[in-house]
């Protein structure tokens, strides 16, 4: 097994001097070397072949020995030093202090087709930020991670990726919804690639501890890696550096708007500096549209990470890398200004997205509210955010009174549509009717467009579940199956309308389909 290595972030940045593998506070250095944790009886479960040709690899590897050993922590590639990243971070909007790669180990850096790539085992033991934690990961949320990486990424939203899904053979214990039943589940690791998985965290470490020297290093380092366009680095380079990383933020936050997708965990050390959804925990999809939902069991609550508040979370966790990149900078205006400017830019990009969902791809004064109170309706009663927006291609502009006709598969209890709900529906669908005419646009072409726009499959929990349980059994044709569909979201696939559904009743309040925890 060939790789074209390419290391530069051990050899360019400072190390942990430490090389004991114990839990520790890290001063001055942006990473410790650390060795994955050697397994029982690995397996590979399931591989991406777009990923193993990404970084130069046949699926002639992907069946050897050399690669199970590898990507599932048995073996260390020749000439590299694996390593877990230092960073701090604000979780649940309070600062944290060191937090770190507590269970995910970087193997390497790797290079191909002028590409570059990290590869980052998660799952693969403890490291000095593992503090109480095993370092370890259970298969119920590796499946979950290896297949929305990839199917977030053939969405067309910004995402890190997954190259292999493995089970490691070991019993791992956890306590998956904190409430003091714990229980053994199957070990797993995945393979998460990306061009580099440096977080907001990392920085905002260096300026809390007040590290300026160490601060530049990495900004620095990050400019002359990921923004070399900016060029060399000066103050106003790093004022560069942050309009560029607000602008990728907002751009991924708006793709997560658009499909309908909630993090979950927003903390400050999940946002990747390159605008890229990373650490797929207790994410979950809108089924039912509600602007308060958030898939998170911590955060049921306060709700803080609910899809409404996605974009003011972006803009929060920015003023804190903000407050980081200032020692650099040493004046706050030009700051302030890109804040700002996230804020307006944040408003007319929603809009221009949802004008996209609606099928509007000219601009009314009107529009705003025609947005307003269509998502006004929708949170009337329980209606599946999929469904109607894929289905809302087919509506008519001739024929407005058959707009319930078009949408009734998205309510979920369609007895809970009263008289009432339906006069305002049919009271919207005759502006959207009149707006529509104004575009010009044939339906056809408009309904093409709508379905290049609103996916017909994206990953439910309910299904990421059907898969889980089906690989607790030792059966994997499903996270093959789903893997496989959701690689063409936007595609009829005739044989797979049984996945162009609601959630069904058993998955209502089922754990792992409903709410999810943190826990692994």
């Amino acid at each position: 097994m060939q790789i074209n290595l390419k290391d530069t972030f051990t050899k360019e940045l400072p190390a942990d001097p430490i090389l004991e593998n114990s839990r520790r506070q890290v001063q001055k250095a942006c990473f410790s070397f650390v060795t994955p944790k050697k397994t029982r009886k690995p397996e590979i479960v399931h591989v991406s072949p777009e990923m193993l040709s990404a970084i130069g690899l046949s699926q002639e590897d992907a069946n050897s020995n050399v690669f199970l050993s590898v990507f599932t922590g048995n073996k260390v590639l020749e000439n590299t030093t694996p390593y877990a990243m230092c960073y701090g971070g604000h979780q649940f909007g309070n600062w944290a202090g060191q937090l770190g790669d507590g269970r995910a180990i970087n193997l390497a850096e790797v290079e191909h087709h002028n590409k570059d790539w990290t590869l980052q085992l998660k799952g693969a033991g403890e490291t000095p930020y593992s503090r109480t934690a095993d370092g370890l990961a259970v298969l119920r949320s590796s499946v979950r991670e290896y297949l929305c990486s990839e199917a977030m990424y053939h969405l067309g939203v910004p995402t890190t990726r997954a190259l292999s899904l493995a089970l490691t053979g070991d019993e791992v214990l956890r306590d998956m919804l904190y409430d003091g039943n714990a229980a053994y589940e199957k070990g797993a690791v995945v393979c998460r690639v990306a061009p580099s998985f440096l977080r907001f965290g990392n920085y905002q470490l260096f300026a809390v501890s007040q590290d300026e020297e160490t601060l530049k290093t990495l900004v620095d380092y990050t400019i002359k890696h990921h923004f070399s366009h900016l060029g060399k680095p000066t103050k106003e380079t790093y004022l560069q550096f942050f309009e560029t990383v607000s602008n990728s933020t907002l751009e991924m936050i708006i793709h997560w708007q658009r499909v309908g997708f909630v993090h979950g965990v927003m903390n400050t050390d999940n946002m990747s500096i390159l605008g890229k959804t990373i650490d797929y925990g207790p994410y979950g999809w809108l089924e039912g549209y509600d602007h308060n939902w958030t898939p998170n069991t911590t955060d049921h609550q306060f709700k803080r990470y609910r899809y409404g508040a996605q974009l003011d979370i972006g803009l929060w966790n920015l003023y804190q890398l903000a407050n980081a990149l200032y020692p650099l900078i040493g004046e706050a205006e030009g700051l302030e200004g890109v804040l700002q400017s996230y804020n307006e830019k944040g408003q007319r990009h929603y809009l221009d997205m949802m004008r996209s969902k609606l099928g509007l791809f000219s601009k009314e004064k009107t529009d705003a509210a025609l947005i307003t109170d269509l998502e006004e309706i929708l949170q009337l009663t329980e209606t599946d955010m999929t469904i109607f927006f894929r289905n809302l291609s087919d509506f008519s502009a001739e024929n407005p009174s058959k707009g319930l006709i078009v949408i009734k598969d998205a309510f979920y209890i369609p007895t809970e549509v009263s008289d009432s709900i339906k006069q305002k529906w049919n009271s919207w669908f005759g502006q959207y009717a009149a707006r529509l005419k104004k575009e010009g646009m044939a339906s056809k072409e408009r309904k093409e467009k709508m379905n290049q726009v609103n996916p017909k499959y994206v990953l439910r929990n309910y299904m990421a579940q059907l898969a889980i349980d089906d690989a607790n059994k030792g059966d994997y044709k499903l996270i093959d199956e789903l893997f496989k569909l959701l690689r063409k979201p936007y595609e009829e696939q005739p044989k797979s309308e049984k996945w162009f559904v609601k959630r069904p009743d058993w998955a209502r309040h089922k754990a792992g389909c409903s709410m999810l925890s943190c826990s692994s």
